[in-house]
This record gives C-alpha cells, sequence and structure tokens, in this order.
C-alpha cells in the first residue's frame, strides 16, 4: 500500500494490526483453492505492514534459481526487483533462503548489496522473510521513513508461515479445482488461464508433465505464430458464445518441424450464462505440412517483442525465439549503458558457462563488463552490422572466442538514433552459417532493438508515473476540530499502470473542511498528471470562499479549457464541523456512504451531474447531509465497488454493510479491512471521516462598517461590546481594539463598496477578519521616511498578531488575524 495518509496514532494500528493478519490469512488460507489465492496472501502484507510491494519468490526445478512467483502492489520494476535470483548469489532474498533467517535492510544495509545501483527507489527498506519448508522467500519493500516496525515484522512473518501452505507446487497445481483429465482432454478455466490436460496432450505439445506449469500461455508459445489468432479466438471468452468449437493448427516439435492438431471443445457457461470453462479434446490430425520457415521464426520473434514490456521480457522473448531453432549453446543480451554492457538475459544462467572475464565482472546474477574489454565487439556496435566469426578464429579475444569456440554472431540492437545494446549467440561446435540464417539473425537483431528502445521508454514512463502518484497525493493528513479522518490508496495489480485515482482534505475557514475523492479516466502518466492538476485546482477554488457548486463548476470548466480526451469523476463534501451539516456535490461519483451512531449506513441519496470535463455548462447540485457525533463518511472511488463481475449498486450495499459491522473508535482499522477483500482489477482510494462534534464551539459575532467619519470608532465600540459579553477582561481588550482599528480604518481608505468586520473567540484566541470588495493585496510599505503620513497600519497588524494573512472572497478579500488574549 502506497501514500497512506492517517490521522489515527500509530500505536493504536499497531496494537491490533498483529492478530487482525493472523485472523485474515486464516480466512484467507482457508478458502478453496484458486490462482489468486497466493497474490490474496500477498495482499495481506500491504494491508498490515505497510509495504508499498510484497513478492514471493520460489525454487526451481532444479533448486538453483529463485524465480518470481506472485507479488502484489506497485509494480516490482520500481523498485528493481527482478524475476530471478540464484540461490547461491549475493542478494537478500538468496542470503535469506540459504541461511532460514529474515533481514530487515535500510537503504544503507541495502547498499552493501550489488543490486542496489539498480533500484531507481533508493530510499526504501527491505524485508526478506524465508518461507517455511526451504521452498522459497518472501520480499516486502516499504517506503516508510521508520521502515518496518515490530508489529510490521509480525506480521509479515504471518504472511510468510501462510505462503509455505499456499504458494508450494501443490498449491498451484490444486488451483484448477479438478481432477486432472486423461489421455487427450483438456479442461481450460476462462478466467484464470489454468488448464488441466491430460498426459497424451502433452505428448502431442512435446512436453513432460513435469515440465509443465499449467498455463495455457505455454502451449499457446508451442504454436505457429500464423495459427495464434484462430487459436485465441477459441480460449478467448469474449470472442465466443456457448457451443461446439473445431479447428486445427499447428504446433512446434522439438526439432522444429510443424504437426498439425485438431482441436474440439464445448464452452460450458457459468453463473449468469457467462461461460467459464473451455473442455475438449485435441487429436493428431495426421496431416503435416512443409517445414516451417525463417519467415516464420521471424514472425514468431516478432508477435512475442509485441507483448515484451520491459527490457528483461525482450531478453526473453529473443533467447525463446532463437536458441532453440538455431540449436545454440549460448545467448547473451546486453543494454548498451554508456561503455558498459549491462547484461539483461544470459542463457544458460551459470556463471561457469561463460568466460573468465565475465565471471570476474560478475554483479549478483549478470556480468556487468566494459565494452573496451572486448574491442572486437567494440568495432561491431560502432560499425552497427551483424557479424559472424566461425570456429577457431583467430581474430577474437578470449572474452569473445570462449562464447563461442564453434561459432559465434554478434548482433548490435540499433535503437532510435543510438545502438541500444547487442545479442552474442555461440556454439561449441562448429556451426556452418548458411544465407538464410545470417538474413534471420539481421532481422532479429532490427526487431530486438526497437523492442529494447520502447521498453527503455516503458520502464521510464512506469517510474514517472509512479513518482507523480507519490508526490501528488497528500503525505498526511490534517487533524481536523472535532474529527478524524484517514485515507488508503491501493494501485491496481501487475499489468496496469498507475492511475489518477485521488483524495484530499482541505481545511478551510470557520471550521469547515472539504473531503474530495476523484478518479481521472485512464491508467498513464497523462492520466496522473490530469489528477494532480484537479487536485491542485479543487484546492484553490475552495480556498477562494467560494461554494461547493462553484468550486465544481470552476473545475469542470478548467478541464475543457485544458482540451484533453480525459475526463474525471468527482465527490465534494464540504462539512460544517460546527453545526454538523455538511453539503455534497457529485460529478459522476459513486455518492457518500453514511455510517450513523446507531450502527446503521445510509448510501446518500445525493443528485449528482456529469463527469468534469464532459459538458461546458454543467450544473452540479448540491445536496444536504446531517451528521450526528459518531458519524463515519465513506468516499471512495469505483475500483473498490465496482468490477466486471461486481455491478456498482451491490458493490456500494457490500461497502454500506461492511462499514455498518465495523468499529468506528479504530478508524485506521476500518479502512484496512474494508480494502482487505478489494478487487484489484483498478486503483482503489478511499477516504473516511468520523464526525465527533467540537467540545467548545467559538462565539462569533459580525458587524457591517457604515461608511461615515466615525466609523473606525463604531468599529472599536462594537469590538468593546462584544468582547464584555463574552467575558474577556477589559486590560486583555486594547490590542484587539488597536488592530480593529487599524483593519477597518485600510479597507475605509482604500476600496469603495460593503465593508464588514467578523469576531471569533475560541480557547482565548480572537480571530479578527475585515472583509471587503476589492481584490487588491494590502502592500507593506518597503520604506517610511519621517514625513510619511500612511502605511503603517499592516506593520502593526503584523507586529502585534500572532497570525496574520489574506484570503480571497467572492471577488473580494478578507485580512484576518489571530490575537491570543491573556486573560
Amino acid at each position: 500500500m502506497t501514500d497512506v495518509a492517517d490521522a489515527d496514532t500509530d500505536a493504536t494500528r499497531s496494537e491490533s494490526a498483529p492478530p487482525r493478519a493472523e485472523i485474515a490469512l486464516k480466512t484467507v488460507t482457508a478458502a478453496p483453492a484458486s490462482p489468486e489465492r497466493t497474490r490474496r496472501v500477498l495482499e495481506q502484507a500491504l494491508v498490515f505492514s505497510g509495504a508499498a510491494l510484497a513478492a514471493v519468490y520460489l525454487r526451481d526445478d532444479d533448486g538453483r534459481t529463485l524465480c518470481l512467483a506472485e507479488s502484489a502492489g506497485v509494480p516490482r520494476t520500481l523498485y528493481g526487483l527482478r524475476e530471478g535470483y540464484p540461490v547461491d548469489g549475493l542478494s537478500p532474498a538468496a542470503e535469506a533462503h540459504r541461511t532460514g533467517h529474515p533481514l530487515w535492510l535500510g537503504p544503507a544495509g541495502l547498499a552493501g548489496f550489488p543490486d542496489a545501483r539498480r533500484m531507481p527507489v533508493r530510499d526504501v527498506h527491505l524485508a526478506a522473510l524465508p518461507v517455511p519448508g526451504g521452498d522459497g522467500c518472501l520480499l516486502a519493500v516499504g517506503e516508510r521513513r521508520a521502515g518496518f516496525g515490530p508489529d510490521d515484522r509480525t506480521a509479515l512473518t504471518l504472511v510468510a508461515e501462510a505462503l509455505a501452505r499456499t504458494a508450494g507446487p501443490a498449491a498451484v497445481t490444486g488451483a484448477a479445482g479438478s481432477e486432472t483429465p486423461h489421455g487427450n482432454a483438456f479442461s481450460l478455466a476462462m478466467d484464470s488461464g489454468r488448464v488441466e490436460v491430460g498426459d497424451d496432450l502433452l505428448d502431442l505439445f512435446g512436453l513432460e508433465r513435469e515440465a509443465f506449469d499449467g498455463r495455457v500461455e505455454t502451449l499457446l508459445g508451442l504454436t505457429v505464430p500464423e495459427d495464434l489468432p484462430s487459436l485465441m479466438s477459441v480460449v478467448e471468452a469474449d470472442h465466443m458464445s456457448i457451443g461446439e468449437r473445431e479447428l486445427e493448427f499447428r504446433v512446434l516439435r522439438p526439432d522444429g518441424t510443424p504437426r498439425w492438431l485438431r482441436l474440439r471443445g464445448r464452452l460450458l457457461p457459468g453463473g449468469e450464462g457467462r461461460p467459464v470453462r473451455l473442455a475438449g479434446t485435441v487429436a493428431d490430425a495426421s496431416a503435416l505440412r512443409p517445414e516451417v520457415t525463417d519467415v516464420a521464426r521471424v514472425q514468431k520473434l516478432a508477435a512475442a517483442l509485441a507483448t515484451a514490456g520491459t527490457v528483461r521480457d525482450v531478453g526473453q522473448a529473443v533467447v525463446a525465439a532463437l536458441r532453440k531453432p538455431l540449436r545454440a549453446d549460448r545467448i547473451a543480451l546486453a543494454e548498451l549503458e554508456n561503455d558498459r554492457l549491462v547484461v539483461t538475459v544470459l542463457d544458460p544462467p551459470a556463471p561457469e558457462s561463460w568466460p573468465e572475464l565475465w565471471q570476474s565482472e560478475w554483479r549478483t546474477e549478470w556480468p556487468d563488463a566494459p565494452v573496451r574489454a572486448m574491442p572486437t565487439l567494440a568495432g561491431a556496435l560502432r560499425d552497427g552490422r551483424a557479424r559472424i566469426w566461425p570456429a577457431c578464429s583467430a581474430d577474437l579475444e578470449p572474452a569473445l572466442a570462449e562464447v563461442g569456440p564453434g561459432g559465434l554472431a554478434v548482433l548490435p540492437l540499433p535503437g532510435v538514433g543510438r545502438m541500444a545494446g547487442a545479442c552474442l549467440i555461440g556454439w561449441d561446435t562448429p556451426h556452418d552459417f548458411g544465407p538464410d540464417e545470417r538474413a534471420l539473425l539481421t532481422a532479429s537483431a532490427g526487431l530486438a532493438g526497437q523492442a529494447l528502445t520502447r521498453a527503455h521508454a516503458f520502464d521510464a514512463e512506469h517510474e514517472l508515473v509512479a513518482m507523480l502518484q507519490r508526490q501528488l497525493l497528500p503525505r498526511r493528513l490534517p487533524k481536523l476540530p472535532g474529527g478524524v479522518a484517514v485515507a488508503r490508496y491501493l494501485p491496481a495489480t501487475a499489468g496496469l499502470e498507475v492511475g489518477g485515482d485521488w483524495y484530499d482534505v482541505i481545511p478551510l475557514p470557520d471550521h469547515h473542511v472539504a473531503l474530495v475523492i476523484g478518479d481521472v479516466q485512464g491508467h498513464s502518466a497523462g492520466a496522473a498528471t490530469l489528477m494532480g492538476q484537479m487536485r491542485t485546482a479543487l484546492r484553490a477554488y475552495a480556498a477562494e470562499g467560494h461554494p461547493p457548486d462553484v468550486v465544481v463548476a470552476h473545475a469542470n470548466r478548467l478541464l475543457m479549457e485544458l482540451e484533453t480526451d480525459l475526463f474525471a469523476t468527482c465527490c465534494y463534501v464540504d462539512v460544517d464541523m460546527e453545526a454538523g451539516t455538511a453539503w455534497c456535490v457529485r460529478a459522476g461519483h459513486p455518492p457518500p456512504v453514511l455510517r450513523h451512531p446507531d450502527g446503521a449506513t445510509d448510501i446518500a441519496e445525493a443528485d449528482g451531474g456529469p463527469p468534469l470535463g464532459v459538458l461546458d455548462r454543467a450544473e452540479f447540485p448540491m445536496t444536504p447531509l446531517r451528521l450526528l457525533p459518531g458519524t463515519v463518511i465513506a468516499l471512495t472511488t469505483d475500483g473498490l465497488v465496482e468490477s466486471a463481475e461486481l455491478d456498482i449498486d451491490t458493490g456500494l450495499d457490500r461497502l454500506a454493510h461492511e462499514l455498518s459491522v465495523s468499529d468506528p473508535a479504530h478508524l485506521g482499522l476500518v479502512a484496512d479491512a474494508l480494502l482487505g477483500n478489494a478487487h484489484r482489477g483498478d486503483d482503489v482510494a478511499l477516504l473516511l471521516m468520523r464526525y465527533d462534534g467540537m467540545a467548545v464551539r467559538p462565539l462569533r459575532e459580525g458587524w457591517t462598517v457604515w461608511r461615515v467619519p466615525e466609523a473606525a470608532r463604531h468599529a472599536r465600540r462594537f469590538t468593546k461590546r462584544s468582547l464584555r459579553t463574552w467575558g474577556v477582561p477589559a486590560e486583555a481588550m486594547d490590542t484587539a481594539l488597536l488592530v480593529v482599528s487599524e483593519l477597518v480604518t485600510n479597507a475605509l481608505v482604500h476600496t469603495d463598496g460593503r465593508v464588514r468586520l467578523d469576531l471569533t473567540l475560541i480557547h482565548r484566541r480572537l480571530r479578527i477578519a475585515v472583509t471587503d470588495t476589492s481584490p487588491r493585496t494590502p502592500v507593506k510599505p518597503t520604506h517610511l521616511g519621517w514625513e510619511s503620513t500612511g502605511g503603517r497600519g499592516i506593520l502593526l497588524v503584523e507586529a502585534m498578531s500572532d497570525a496574520w494573512g489574506r484570503v480571497p472572497v467572492s471577488g473580494g478579500k478578507q485580512v484576518w488575524c489571530e490575537l491570543q488574549l491573556a486573560y
């Protein structure tokens, strides 16, 4: 969880966090096995430890690598976490796994690990906990300055223990929830992509039972690229209706030759007529077609690179597309950063499989070698052309010759205006490079270079959006007179960019508070930027003293003038903390949910206007709300109450029920509980405020100043009479009377129109406010000569007040000051 603002004390949160975490984890692990269960366990780490990211790594089949199995929270690339760590490497995950003891690392501790320099955000804390049983490791990253406290550590330990029951191989195998089909039968879950298959079907695809991970994507990856669209039309539920399906397609055998298969299946409906499972058989069509050409291999690589989002994804796609068809023994793909090659993928990954120079430059899991140590490679990068060396080439330095003693291909990867990196392909036995193979290597290099450039842009945008999200949301919420507010923000799960959800709490004059929550359309840097503009605009319009409907209308007009294709929804609630009343304005946003002191809940029937940025002259009606002490107002974005499986009315009813059974005394725990089972297909923002009522209400008096020669004297007399009525002794009034005289005189002399004097007293602190119709700001003189007859009034006010300032009010201004009366 990120960007958490909480006005409750940390002590309240920590007293209940471990017991609540234990209860929540027991509930999640007791649920039936499903593909989402491991993710739900990890999400409890976000809720109860304050982590921004939690990920579980499990050992692969040979036990030499800890591979990423599942993650929750912000994308792992924001913190430089890898997809895998060698068990014997120098990484926190490997060390915790080997020793069986948890690591709690702050920024200084992280700096001691080689991977620290790859972390875009370095002022973070990292926890690495072994999963009991020796199967893997839990990593958690937090951005709180204090790091993980004792209760946070207890919660993470409970999560690691829960992962031992849910994230192992048995949990993955049992996720499909049914017995494995026999023979050539299969059963595909349409919502998760998990597929149960028989042994004969695996033989047709050339897979061993132990090597199959249960994902339909693994089978699709063996399909000839030209046949993939027709096959996808079958395995995607949105593209077909209930009933029988049949088609033929080709898969590639281990030796590179194609095999024709025939699929026959029936899409079976689930609840409410929605198809949820495809069941059928796959048989050998017994009609082989001509051999797959190099053109098909390039097409397959292009299809894989089209979906590669990160630099690591690009490298893996190149290895998968080239190593087996070329029967290569080694492939390395590296980025070019200044004069160093930063390797992103090595296949095989073991250090002993690579030259001695590479091993000496090893950094955790990959080498990081200078280009100048391999002049032949540097020359190929300068020329920008693929180069090939046959077996036993004498003009190669050892660092390259040992990569391919039987033949070496160096492929510079051209980007946009620069060289993005290089790909090295080596053979141990003598290899004959035919003309078709040379063309294949050249075409593959061009595709990989462009994909690498796109991946760099993707990572840069991802980092920018995350930074915007962290900077534009409030770091903490203000303390409220007569109330408590907390807020939570949860980003969407992996695969989506950070979105445009936001919240804000704006203190206003006269003990008013504006609660704001909104959502900008889309998930992109543009959405995050527009979110910051909308939040700033609403705060500025509110500070000008406009009523709620005018504030939202001004924001709508601003968004229309920005001429963006995006729109935004918003809910704005202006709460009078003295009177216990509120005005609500909605712009295409879900309404507030109220929890009354007796536990009853209401979904506010607030009339709403259209989303911001849709209509130029839209109207935004105001709806009154009545608040009794103990009432909780809940504002949320649609990510919490609406999804593809859940309509918004049902979601709001569920939110109201969960709020009714909660304990509003600990508002932070209520917010955590409400987000515990949140659907993670979209960002979620949640803002809660408990109205307690003000124990002491301020005393107020106001007077319209007459424009007469003795106006200042009348203002002093009104002030003196009011203070005497409030019990202020005469000796404590002198300063207040002088300030009133100066402020009123300035307003009468320098402005035209109506002038009003307002007095407010609470806890012996007097606020004096003079409102006029001129927008001009009072200017303090920079120099006063002995002959000057004016200009000293503002200097006197500043010298005698504890605080003073100016705020715009309905086309004019209000000059105010505060005095602490001594009596």
